[in-house]
């Protein structure tokens, strides 16, 4: 029987999302559990958000504006920019691989930092292009200098992740500067700012304002995290105009949803809460990094929402530890264990089964 699908797709591994409270409730009995897996914010949506989705869900028969122009608008003003050069689409990780197919054929290849955001190596399969991993240095961060040695004349997209996915390290502007200076003009830098609002180092740059002029840098945020839309799907990316208009090419039409559109909206108008929230999350982010290093020594400084625990081959166990005890974390097997800064009663319970655990 001939195939129907891509042989080299049976070697790429899934997109694993972080375990569900029912999938716990189902397989081991827990009517209650912390879900500290998935990177959410823990509070709940922001003010005026229900209400603007209700609102679009009457117009829900047709469909929405596929050029988003007035969240296009919107960004455009809130960062100094053209609305030309910003691109929405469903989620950053949706607009990371729309960028692979608008930069890469078979053969080309894609650079990134290894263990990073785990949907690379799937969005580089999925163009037919080479993943190019290069492991992390001894501190659980980018090796920018390695990354450089990497470019071939078939690099095409290198991804840097600012903070990284799943480790929480970040790139200091530095050394981020010398690695713009040596990426040859041909191949397009990605600058994946996810989990930019939580950044509280000043010597970690903020990619837009730092290096938004450059011609191949792109710089990738979203609203999943900070701002509490991780249901309704919404990120953007802004790059230079020819570059954002290669990738609306390549974009699915109406990606950006009617909902996801007016949710973003009015998740824009409340940005002082927003700021809030963020700086809960980073107090709270400080105090289980403390703790948990009293418990593992290793854990490296966190700029994102959560932190990681470089367990090796001890992660998968940790986290079914966790679980047993009702705290849902992310252990990638073989490398380590990314737990999400939730309310202070879950980080507390989260604390007591990782020192049961350890």
């Amino acid at each position: 029987m001939s195939r129907l699908t891509r042989a080299d797709l049976d070697a790429l591994p899934a997109y694993v999302p972080g375990r569900s409270v029912a999938d716990l409730a189902r397989e081991l009995g827990i009517a209650e559990a912390i879900k500290l897996a998935s990177n959410e914010v823990p509070f709940g949506p922001l003010p005026g958000v229900p209400e603007a989705v209700a609102a679009a869900m009457t117009q829900s028969h047709r469909y929405p504006d596929m050029g988003v122009l007035e969240l296009r608008d919107r960004l455009a003003h809130r960062y100094g920019v053209s609305a030309e050069r910003i691109v929405t689409g469903c989620g950053s990780v949706a607009l990371a691989e729309h960028l692979a197919k608008a930069t890469c054929l078979p053969g080309d290849e894609i650079v990134y930092s290894w263990r990073s955001f785990e949907a690379y190596p799937i969005i580089s399969a999925g163009v037919g292009a080479t993943s190019i991993r290069v492991p992390n240095d001894p501190g659980h961060g980018h090796d920018l200098r390695a990354m450089a040695d990497a470019i071939t004349d078939r690099t095409r997209l290198l991804f840097v992740c600012n903070p990284n996915n799943p480790t929480g390290t970040s790139v200091r502007r530095a050394e981020l500067d010398r690695f713009l200076d040596t990426v040859p003009s041909d191949v397009l830098v990605v600058l994946d700012e996810a989990y930019r609002e939580f950044v509280t180092d000043e010597q970690v740059p903020d990619g837009l304002a730092t290096y938004g002029d450059r011609a191949n840098v792109v710089v990738l945020r979203t609203l999943s995290k900070a701002w509490g839309l991780a249901g309704l799907r919404i990120g953007y990316l802004v790059a230079q105009p020819e570059v954002a208009a290669a990738i609306r090419k390549v974009l699915t039409p109406f990606s950006t949803s009617l909902v996801a559109q007016a949710a973003a909206l009015a998740a824009l108008d409340a940005e002082a809460e927003v700021l809030r929230r963020c700086a809960l999350v980073v107090s709270e982010r400080d105090r289980v990094t403390e703790a948990l290093r009293k418990l593992y020594p290793d854990v490296p400084a966190s700029q994102a929402n959560f932190v990681w625990l470089p367990l090796g081959d001890q992660a998968a166990a940790f986290g079914a530890a966790c679980e047993k005890r009702g705290v849902i974390v992310r252990p990638f097997a073989g490398d380590g264990v990314r737990i999400t800064i939730g309310r202070p009663e879950e980080n507390d319970a989260l604390l007591a089964a990782a020192e049961a655990a350890l």
